[in-house]
């Protein structure tokens, strides 16, 4: 199932979809991301539909309104990953009698509450995006990795390509470390600007970047990062780019040579996959799937969450060491495009589906 490859969604049968992947929340979040990613390209193989607000016009979609009136013996999934899918779906069974197989996704990486504890026990299917995530849950879980569209995201090619490419993104030459997504102290920010104020002092060829924006709760953790970078004279060497487009994001990733992920604390987490994707190398911190996602020596460095000097360290060594770094490259991809593709993620669920429907007991 090539990610790229114009493929027309499936029919709907007469009767309805066959899976439901509802999205109960107006405001982008990762869940609608994943969501977006995923049906449209699952949809070439199997009858599935997206439902609920907040999803791009190119999501096969089917209003929820029309859901209550699906014909009720149909045999259907419907795919959750928030506790209010999970609960309309046990309305949708239990009070309006509909034939369905409930299925949740869970990428938390903490003990769940009592509330998303009962609600996932009335699962007939659960899928863990990691397997640290799974051993939060009380249910047998299937761990299924998040993937990501390694066309979409790719090297920019030779040399020359990726020279023409930092041009038109008004990037300088020399070598780039990125540290893409939001602004805030959960997400490392500081981490990445302490090491990377360490590293440009070492190595003239340098340029730190960071991609993303502030929330208005965390704009005073951003002003305190941009005077702690003036104060050394470093704002040409530590730039902040601010917020682009989603569609925009993988040229910024093929700028790069070397990306940070310092977070304290992360759900799954896909920037090192999309990075890895781009051929760029990736210094991860230990919170979220990370540990599962590269693979430490060989794809980039893993080092522990809130330790600067660890970080500042594994920077340094990566930088000083241009042939580990273009081995680490060369790495990357290959794992990714084996192991994390969104067509492997896509064909797996897809497996449990088929499962699903082919029962006709539900609990």
């Amino acid at each position: 199932m090539p990610s790229s490859d114009p493929v027309p969604p499936l029919p709907v049968p007469s009767d309805g979809p066959s899976v439901l992947a509802p999205n109960l929340k107006r405001r982008l979040s990762g869940v609608t991301a994943t969501i977006a990613r995923l049906v449209p390209l699952q949809a070439r193989s199997i009858a599935i539909r997206a439902t609920g607000p907040g999803l791009p016009a190119s999501t096969p979609h089917l209003p929820l309104w029309r859901v209550a009136l699906l014909p009720r013996r149909t045999r259907r999934v419907w795919h959750a990953r928030r506790n209010t899918e999970m609960l309309l779906g046990l309305l949708l069974r239990g009070v309006l009698r509909k034939n369905l197989a409930l299925m949740f996704t869970s990428a938390s990486q903490r003990a769940h509450s009592g509330y998303t504890r009962a609600l996932i026990a009335r699962m007939d299917a659960v899928v863990a995006t990691s397997a640290r995530g799974a051993r939060y849950l009380e249910v047998p879980a299937t761990v299924i990795h998040h993937g990501i569209d390694t066309d979409r995201f790719a090297p920019p090619g030779d040399d020359a390509a990726r020279a023409a490419l930092r041009a038109r993104l008004g990037l300088p030459d020399g070598r780039l470390v990125g540290c893409f997504g939001r602004i805030r102290h959960q997400k490392g920010t500081d981490v990445f600007v302490d090491a990377m104020l360490a590293a440009v002092a070492r190595h003239d060829d340098v340029t730190g970047m960071v991609l993303g924006r502030a929330t208005d709760a965390h704009r005073g953790f951003e002003r305190e990062l941009r005077d702690r970078i003036d104060a050394a004279g470093l704002s040409d060497r530590i730039r902040f780019c601010g917020e682009v487009p989603v569609d925009e994001v993988a040229d910024w990733y093929r700028a790069l040579d070397l990306f940070v992920a310092p977070q304290r604390w992360e759900g799954f987490g896909l920037t090192p996959l999309e990075a890895m994707a781009c051929g760029v190398p990736v210094l991860a911190t230990r919170v979220g799937a990370f540990e599962e996602l590269l693979v430490d020596g060989e794809t980039g460095r893993l080092v522990d969450r809130d330790d600067t000097p660890a970080m500042t360290q594994a920077l340094d060594d990566a930088l000083s060491d241009p042939t580990m770094l273009e081995r680490w490259s060369a790495a990357a991809r290959t794992h990714v495009v084996d192991d994390f593709s969104l067509e492997r993620e896509a064909e797996a669920l897809i497996a449990i589906y088929r499962t699903l429907l082919a029962e006709e007991g539900a609990r």
